[in-house]
């Protein structure tokens, strides 16, 4: 099984998000359509009422299954003609999806079950600072994004992967986890909040106030995700006093830089995270 992974550099929300949906609307398509096709060459293959004969079955199984094969590959063929014109640098869909990952220009994000409360200075305020605001459908309050935070957003087909939701967002977890412990960072889970953190009740040797590191938020249909996670390596921890981060008023926030105390270049985690994507999620990630 394999995925590709786009690095995208710095890029605008909104286009992010646009290129996300546009994925995703292709990848679930194209699951939609496969769907389709085996349930129409099996309602074809057994007629109520319809005497056995010897080797009828056996050939109309045949039949479905060239047909399926058929109509699958005349699917993909589109999908792929269609992500070629749009997307001519990415090439086709791979049968697992895509993994981008980007950085973004100041930009804030409220999650579809998120509180407007938690933002908390006016929205007229955070443009004059020169960042943007979205109201997006992905789970998860309010956070921010910005340079030197690397946004990871896999577009996945988790049934092809073999794997349901819970355990999906325990892998992105622990691909973050597994990350930051490369730079001597003890990080782990909360109960009853999504994401990574540092600090007490996380770790034996935690201290501190708990403090999040990586926020993720996720969307899917029919097993198909978008959206992701948002890692800190070295961003401004300033941008995140305007809002409640993720809803919470008692927690702080964290970055690898500021953890371990030294420059952290961003392709090498951008290289750990993938690695390690690929290792838990057992897929083969390409450039």
């Amino acid at each position: 099984m394999r995925a590709l992974v786009r690095d995208l550099g710095l890029m605008e929300y909104g286009d992010c998000w646009a290129l996300q949906q546009r994925l995703f609307d292709e990848l679930l398509a194209r699951k939609r359509g496969a769907a389709g096709v085996v349930a129409g060459a099996a309602g074809e293959a057994a007629k109520p009422g319809e005497a056995a004969k010897p080797g009828v079955a056996q050939k109309a199984a045949e039949e479905a299954a060239g047909a399926v094969a058929g109509t699958a590959g005349a699917l993909q063929k589109e999908a792929d003609t269609a992500a070629a014109a749009a997307r001519p640098a990415m090439g086709p869909l791979p049968e697992a999806g895509v993994i981008l990952m980007v950085e973004h220009p100041p930009v804030y994000t409220l999650g579809k079950s998120g509180h407007a409360e938690n933002l908390l200075i006016p929205r007229a305020a955070l443009e004059a600072l020169g960042a943007r605001f979205f109201h997006i459908d992905r789970g998860g309050d309010i956070t921010f994004h910005g340079p030197g935070q690397l946004v990871c957003y896999p577009i996945l087909d988790l049934e092809r992967l073999g794997i349901g939701l819970r355990d999906y967002i325990d892998a992105l977890e622990e691909a973050v986890i597994r990350t930051v412990g490369r730079y001597g960072i003890e990080a782990g889970r909360i109960a009853g909040a999504s994401g990574v953190w540092l600090g007490t009740g996380i770790t034996p040797r935690g201290t501190g106030r708990p403090r999040k590191i990586c926020a993720i938020g996720v969307r899917s249909s029919r097993y198909v995700t978008m959206h992701g996670l948002a890692l800190n390596v070295s961003t401004d921890l300033d941008w995140f006093s305007r809002i409640n981060p993720c809803g919470f008023t008692d927690r702080g926030v964290a970055s690898i830089e500021r953890e371990c105390g030294r420059n952290v270049p961003m392709d090498e985690v951008k290289t750990l995270l993938a690695n390690f994507l690929s290792e838990i999620l057992n897929v083969e990630i390409y450039k």
